[in-house]
């Protein structure tokens, strides 16, 4: 990775381009208007990744109590591989540390072992299998969590993930903290039902 990246909340402007990732990305895209809806509800926080004004990745996760769920994480296919995922990982894990997360949960495709060793660099570990989860192909899904993200050792890991970073990502928009918003509204999540190819 020799270009800068950009972390942002995301915002209403990124949603073409997050909506052009998405259907290249995911079988079955979330459309705009859940995306816009997501945006609305408090207990989330959701960010891009850009290389200049490009939008070239993005994540979420929503509070469920004190579980944090990874609801999306996806990289335009022409720039994957390049360290984009776990720029937006490091970033969407410290937002959920400070929305109150305890733990976090996500379900993975089986046959997606790329992103499964991302995640069990965050110290995630599967839990669990969900049966028949995709709906394209009927695919298993991975459950994975990662327990204790308040403690000081996990705030270490991580730091150590950072500093493994070739560059430093650049942060913005976080000036009252990555969405910190109150969690004690009602969360339910119109997504988990309906797009089953998250993240």
């Amino acid at each position: 990775m020799t270009a800068s990246v950009t972390i942002t909340p995301m915002r209403r402007r990124h949603l073409g381009a997050v909506i052009g990732i998405e259907t290249q990305v995911f079988p079955k895209p979330w459309s705009t208007a859940l995306f816009e809806d997501e945006l609305d509800r408090p207990g989330r926080a959701y960010l891009v990744a850009r290389i200049g004004p490009t939008v070239v990745g993005y994540a979420g996760v929503l509070l469920l109590a004190d579980d944090g769920h990874v609801a999306t994480v996806a990289v335009d296919p022409a720039q994957q591989g390049r360290g984009i995922a776990p720029r937006l990982l490091l970033e969407l894990v410290r937002a959920a540390v400070a929305l109150g997360a305890n733990q976090l949960t996500l379900e993975v495709r089986i046959s997606n072992t790329r992103a499964h060793g991302v995640y069990r660099r965050f110290g995630f570990a599967p839990a669990g299998a969900r049966k028949a989860y995709y709906g394209d192909n009927g695919e298993d899904a991975l459950v994975m969590w990662v327990h204790d993200v308040q403690a000081p050792d996990y705030a270490a890991r991580l730091d150590a993930i950072e500093a493994t970073f070739a560059s430093p990502t650049i942060r913005q928009g976080f000036e009252a903290g990555p969405e910190r918003v109150a969690a004690g509204a009602p969360v339910a999540h119109p997504a988990l039902a309906t797009a089953e190819d998250h993240p």
